[in-house]
């Protein structure tokens, strides 16, 4: 899970590829207790093909399953367990490919970046790619293995998560005035997002491929107060937006940094001058945009006999490595449907056919 560490999953496979040849590397987050990997089987050279997969899974409650989350259970065709389809069964089978990759003369690398923390804001991705940006040699395409039933995916929106919190100043509710209500000013910051979504509306492009065409807003979660004759003075709203392009999201955060300054700090802080309201960024996860020109997206309908790619709702580490450059997709075994869900499974049909688009691609890196 997110909150659990990663280390000995990713030594694992660490160990795996070095003993294969692969260049490794291991690079851990501030606490220590998380990593990313970055391995690479062939030539040291820019144009390289990424693939990628994230090591966390989301909670699991054991009751609602009829096996053991956290033990592959096989039955029926289909291999169940957390993280089953998400996305542990690309990693494995990206794995299970290395040995002939190793084996090949490759023309153009094959790196594998295995990550941590994609379920809550894709915070490995983003250290990986700094890391990348600062080095000579680039890969030029990447593809991520979230579950798509092998489709081919070329856009998705971005999502951007904030807790907004307000900070009042307490009294009795007998007198509303002889105090600040974060609750009452959590209240107005939510009709305000409210009314930013319908301004998204009308800024939708006309020929957005998404659905619903327009940027979104969405209020998660509102608490604060502690009893009804009390005025509340500390509250917080959890909310997100979902940008169909990049600036709409700048757009969003700008919009409500005005408002919260401007409105609602300058009347709470009449009454008490040490009235707060602050925004923490949970996320901010890049959106992946579907271009005219991506050459991840012609190999991947090459490797796979795709007639064309789709867009999805649900977001992935795909814009990450698309705003260093590279050209990007999502493609992987296993339907969305099951992630994140009781019973959750990859069926071995989907296994098998993801192998087979990996052993394709061995033959395309060693030709180029």
């Amino acid at each position: 899970m997110s909150s659990d560490s990663n280390l000995e999953m990713m030594a694992y496979l660490a160990d795996r590829l070095t003993s294969l040849g692969a260049r490794t590397e291991l690079f851990t987050d501030p606490s220590g207790h998380k990593a990313n990997l970055f391995a690479t089987i062939g030539p040291e050279r820019s144009g390289g093909i990424v693939l990628s997969g994230h090591s966390d899974v989301v909670p699991a409650v054991a009751e609602d399953w009829a096996s053991d989350p956290f033990e592959m259970d096989e039955r029926d065709g289909r291999l169940y367990g957390r993280g089953a389809c998400d996305m542990k069964g690309f990693i494995a089978a990206a794995l299970a490919t290395a040995p002939d990759y190793a084996a090949r003369d490759l023309a153009r690398p094959v790196h594998f970046a295995f990550t941590y923390d994609e379920e809550v804001g894709c915070l490995g991705a983003r250290a990986l790619v700094k890391e990348l940006a600062r080095r000579e040699h680039r890969p030029a395409m990447a593809i991520i293995g979230e579950p798509t039933l092998m489709h081919l995916v070329e856009g998705h929106k971005g999502c951007c998560e904030y807790t907004t919190r307000f900070t009042g100043a307490a009294g009795h509710g007998s007198d509303p005035d002889r105090g600040v209500n974060a609750v009452e000013y959590a209240a107005r910051y939510v009709a305000r997002l409210l009314a930013l979504r319908d301004e998204l509306r009308a800024r939708a492009p006309a020929d957005s491929p998404f659905d619903p065409p327009w940027s979104t807003i969405n209020v998660g979660r509102v608490e604060g107060g502690v009893a009804h004759n009390v005025i509340a003075s500390h509250a917080q709203v959890e909310w997100e937006t979902r940008p169909v392009r990049p600036e709409d999201g700048p757009f969003v955060t700008e919009t409500m940094r005005r408002y919260a300054e401007e409105r609602l700090l300058p009347a709470m802080r009449a009454v008490s001058p040490d009235a707060a309201i602050e925004t923490e960024v949970v996320g901010e996860v890049e959106g992946l945009i579907p271009m005219e020109e991506n050459e991840a997206r012609r190999l991947v309908a090459e490797l796979t006999g795709a007639n064309g790619a789709e867009v999805v709702a649900f977001g992935t580490e795909a814009g990450l490595f698309q705003s260093l450059g590279m050209s990007a997709v999502v493609c992987g075994p296993g339907s969305i449907e099951q992630a994140h869900k009781p019973d959750e499974f990859v069926a071995l049909d989907q296994l098998s056919a993801c192998l087979g688009m990996l052993d394709r691609l061995g033959d395309r890196l060693e030709a180029a």
